[in-house]
């Protein structure tokens, strides 16, 4: 044993891997640590290696030795805390665990942190597995993704938990949909529909349903509710083939207390904050990474761009970034510590994603990193160099909150609460935004999209058609949960599928077919989305006509591209011949409105003349029938 770990230290992992390691830089330690097949002295069998710095003695167990900690014992690597060992036989698809003694003399299971695979809840070992067997079909994808520019381009994601998309009616893991098969049926529906990118939620393996993937015990390992990680390899595959992006959420703010996981992994605190007042998070029970050690920014870094390497993942949604930057988030007097400058925010945090975007603006190939921030945090998206945290999107909750409250609203008050809605457009340069309606304002009792709207059946669907008319309009990339297209009633459970039969329903198929081409619409007109953070891009004609609850603005397009100019009326009154302003002489053109959705071809009658009748500020106006609930679009 000692003369092969003397040629397992320096033939495998170096003195320089130990050395970028410990000091947080080693980018591909998903190599080096975890279980990777290997040949060593004519033998074929599988190298091991955790990272266990508090740890007295550590093994590997698992079916091929009977789960018995001593047969297999690991070796400590010199002033590295990992421990490593190589087991001749143990192949492809086997289960294993690592053996943890503590400095007590317990003795742990845990889980590979670095695992490409695991077993299926409620069951917790670590599987072998080879990512180096797919072969890939998406060159030329990932390649115009790197030359893209992701701020100047379409952006509008469907947020979808694969668990409750659809489901088969098989025993099965419960009937969930395989990662092939939700390919090629998410596909089609994307296409479809017009989105641009799909947005998963829950794919780094976790034990519990009910967390929704947001409490994760197996950062390198897509969840196996849904197959094997070749299987969600020809998933972005597929989805790359037919156009459509693909990004993950990723949960680097915490992590669950689950006996097989990070949670003191080696009996001591070691992926966590050793202080409490740090290290747990009160409200959700669970640990807090420890962003001052080397190590474990290492393990979140190297897993990010893991995903864009080995997935080809277009991009992160970085759950939770407020609880990261807030010492004091979610804690009481007296249950925070304040950091060395007196002040609540976590001065590690904010390096760790300094750090975390830099590395994934040079290497990761043109994905995009984004952050679900809930204050008004500065600098979200402005890069390191200049003081920001160097995301490339910020979810925009404060125009989520406002858009939602205004919606809710009888129409008799939202003339008492228009500045909800023209709020939004007084920050919308300040940061880099995506506007969202998520599975989070879906759940918890908020009530579905189509739930939240006043009056009766027909007015809640004709309200939503123009709340989402309102939203495509607003500078800023789009975000719509599952379900939300069609007017799904109930509010999303993660133990159910979609109600797919109300998007057979009139009411329910004529919203889904709005959105559809709205979202047309959105790709077919770049000044919807090459000018979204720059005032430039957008003008008010009339902001202030709260009376009659209608706001009226133009989407510039740049030099000869096409501007259009949006009309919306949030009440059950039509206003025959609403006038408008305009900002020159010349012709504008219907494309689309509430009553008929995008025209298809242009007519005539579709097509309106301005006059020299100043109006709202304006030289020119026009003169438009807007019915209850009416928007209109038109190209100019």
């Amino acid at each position: 044993m000692e003369d092969l770990t003397n040629e397992l230290e320096t033939g495998f992992i170096t003195e320089l891997d130990r050395y970028l390691y410990n000091n947080g830089r080693h980018y591909e330690i998903y190599e080096k640590l975890g279980a990777h097949p290997k040949t060593c002295d004519g033998k074929q069998g599988m190298y091991f290696a955790v990272w266990a710095p508090h740890a007295s003695q550590v093994g590997v167990v698992g079916d091929f030795n009977g789960w018995i900690p001593d047969l297999n014992p690991m070796v400590p690597l010199a002033d590295s805390g990992i421990w490593e060992v190589f087991v001749p036989g143990v192949g492809l698809g086997q289960l294993y665990k690592y053996s943890v003694t503590t400095s007590s003399g317990k003795i742990l299971f845990k889980a590979d942190p670095y695992a490409f695979y695991a077993e299926f809840r409620p069951q917790t070992a670590s599987i072998t597995a080879d990512l180096s067997v797919y072969s890939w079909n998406d060159l030329e994808w990932v390649a115009k993704r790197e030359e893209q520019d992701p701020l100047s381009g379409p952006l509008s994601i469907y947020e979808v938990h694969l668990g409750s998309w659809k489901r088969k009616n098989r025993e099965d893991k419960e009937g969930f949909y395989t990662y092939k098969e939700a390919a090629h049926e998410l596909a089609e529906y994307i296409k479809d529909m017009g989105y641009t990118h799909i947005e998963l939620l829950g794919i780094a393996e976790h034990p519990y349903d009910g967390s929704w993937g947001y409490q994760v015990t197996g950062y390198y390992a897509p969840t196996s509710r849904y197959g094997t990680p070749d299987e969600f390899m020809y998933f972005v595959d597929y989805m790359h083939q037919n156009g459509i992006g693909v990004i993950l959420d990723w949960v680097p703010a915490h992590f669950p207390k689950d006996a097989h996981g990070l949670s003191e992994f080696d009996g001591e605190a070691c992926y966590e904050y050793a202080d409490p007042r740090k290290g747990e998070h009160p409200d959700w029970g669970t640990k807090v990474f420890d962003y001052s050690k080397y190590e474990v920014d290492n393990f979140l870094i190297a897993n990010a761009l893991y995903w864009v390497e080995k997935y080809h993942i277009d991009g992160l949604r970085v759950d939770a970034v407020a609880s990261m930057l807030y010492l004091d988030y979610g804690r009481a007097q007296g249950e925070w510590v304040k950091n060395c400058l007196g002040g609540n925010e976590n001065l590690e945090a904010i390096e760790f994603f300094k750090h975390l975007n830099s590395v994934m603006k040079e290497r990761g190939k043109g994905a995009v990193v984004i952050a679900e921030e809930s204050t008004a945090w500065p600098k979200v998206t402005e890069t390191p160099e200049n003081s920001g945290l160097g995301f490339t999107f910020k979810w925009n909750m404060g125009w989520m909150h406002d858009f939602l409250e205004y919606m809710k609203l009888d129409p008799y008050f939202r003339k008492y609460n228009h500045h909800k809605m023209t709020f939004g457009i007084t920050y919308f340069t300040s940061e880099k935004y995506i506007l969202v309606l998520s599975h989070d304002e879906v759940v918890h009792l908020k009530g579905s999209m189509i739930g939240k709207m006043p009056g009766l059946l027909e007015d809640k669907f004709s309200n939503l058609k123009l709340g989402y008319t309102f939203m495509l309009g607003h500078p800023g990339k789009k975000l719509l949960f599952m379900g939300q297209d069609f007017g799904q009633f109930h509010e999303w459970d993660e133990k159910d599928s979609l109600d797919w039969y109300l998007a057979k329903e009139p009411l329910g198929e004529d919203l889904q077919n709005y959105v559809r081409d709205l979202l047309h619409l959105y790709r077919k007109f770049p000044a919807l989305y090459d000018n979204d953070y720059v005032w430039e891009g957008f003008s008010w004609i009339n902001a202030n006509d709260n009376e009659h609850s209608i706001f009226s603005f133009i989407r510039h397009g740049k030099g000869s591209q096409a501007s259009l100019l949006f009309v919306l009326n949030f009440t059950p009154v039509s206003r025959p011949e609403y006038r408008v302003g305009v900002p020159k002489s010349g012709k504008y053109t219907l494309v689309m409105d509430t009553s008929n959705g995008l025209y298809k071809k242009a007519k005539a009658a579709l097509v309106y003349k301005s006059e020299k009748t100043p109006w709202d500020g304006q030289d020119y106006s026009i003169a438009y029938s807007l019915p209850a609930y009416g928007a209109a679009i038109f190209c100019f």
